[in-house]
């Protein structure tokens, strides 16, 4: 895959890039009203599809943790296998004065993930990142760190699965439930590298956190029709690394609806809104807790995915709606992401 288009994300600005991004949704949603607008020539009209809200592992201050963070799975909650690329963009400050300077911090993360079933009932999933960010200086000097992250693998279990609607109108039910246990594990394959966590600047500016660390994961989901409200949450136990750095645990939670058209031209296009948040432990050295690092975050969140055949592709958008990331001295500004799939 030619990565030459997304390396040069990292050379436009904010501004830009914000103009980019709403482009894009603006043109996805564009194409979910002219899908609105011919459901009635639709193959699948009647065929009430259900979707579920997938696990949204937002890790949103701790980059390298979680191969860029957002999320395990998509808004269709298929099986498949591609290719993600995220795109974070942050701010620190570079001291510990108020008047201290900030840093413009830019973490991309290219993923080969995919979901696989392996039962009727039971799936793995698995993300292997690459992670290439760099952050620039007031003195106008940049850092650079690039490299394999840490692979994440998890097993999720569907304890409630929607019924499939029979062609007889008592075997049809206008709303669906679903209801899904996982847990899993994130190794240390990423390089970690201490000195990148001295002072205010951002400590998550790493491409892995050199500890193993443990996932407990909910997601219920439920359907109406062709709309679908998810609710997810899960908790990562993290562990001190072999350098006696800790990172610490984090709470994440989100909510998410969707809407899924059926069309002649294309087969499914799921245009969806909603909130993700999270809250983290304060970091630990040599057993110690570290000031200033702990927080929370609250992002509002909007995309759309679309699928031609085994083919689909999505844009996520989100924008933080409330923060307090390290005291202050960390701040995010936005998050795009951008993948495409082949489903299994």
């Amino acid at each position: 895959m030619n990565i030459l288009p997304i390396l040069a994300l990292q050379n436009i600005k904010n501004i830009e890039m914000k103009k980019f991004i709403y482009i894009q949704l603006i043109f996805a949603f564009s194409l979910s009203t002219f899908a609105s607008e011919e459901n009635t020539n639709s193959l699948y009209f009647d065929s009430n599809p259900f979707y579920k809200y997938t696990y949204e592992d937002c890790d949103f201050c701790g980059c390298g943790s979680s191969g860029g963070g957002m999320g395990y799975g998509t808004v269709g909650n298929e099986n498949f296998i591609g290719l993600r690329y995220i795109y974070q963009s942050y701010k620190s400050r570079d001291g510990i004065f108020n008047n201290s300077p900030w840093v413009d911090e830019n973490f991309n993360t290219l993923q080969l993930w995919g979901k696989i079933p392996v039962t009727k009932k039971l799936s793995l999933t698995a993300i292997v990142p690459y992670h290439f960010h760099n952050r620039e200086f007031i003195n106008n000097t940049t850092q650079r760190i690039d490299g394999l992250g840490d692979i994440s693998i998890l097993a999720f279990y569907s304890v409630i699965t929607p019924v499939p609607d029979g062609l007889f109108e008592n075997q049809q039910s206008k709303y669906k439930h679903s209801l899904e246990l996982g847990g899993g594990i994130k190794i240390p394959t990423g390089d970690y590298n201490r000195s990148n966590n001295a002072g205010s600047v951002n400590p998550s500016f790493q491409v892995g956190t050199g500890s193993y660390d443990y996932v407990a994961a909910l997601n219920y989901s439920v359907g109406y029709k062709n709309w679908g409200l998810g609710f997810m949450t899960n908790y990562t136990f993290k562990t001190e690394n072999k350098d006696e750095y800790h990172f610490g645990d984090q709470f994440t939670y989100g909510v998410n609806l969707s809407k899924v058209y059926n069309t002649v031209k294309i087969d499914k296009i799921i245009p969806f809104i909603g909130l993700a948040g999270e809250v983290f432990n304060e970091n630990e050295s040599y057993g110690l807790p570290v000031a200033d690092t702990q927080g929370s975050v609250i992002f509002t969140r909007i995309g759309t995915e679309l699928s031609l055949g085994k083919l689909s592709t999505g844009v996520n958008f989100m924008l933080p709606l409330t923060q307090n990331l390290n005291s202050g001295n960390v701040e995010a500004n936005y998050r795009l992401g951008l993948h495409l799939n082949y489903t299994l």
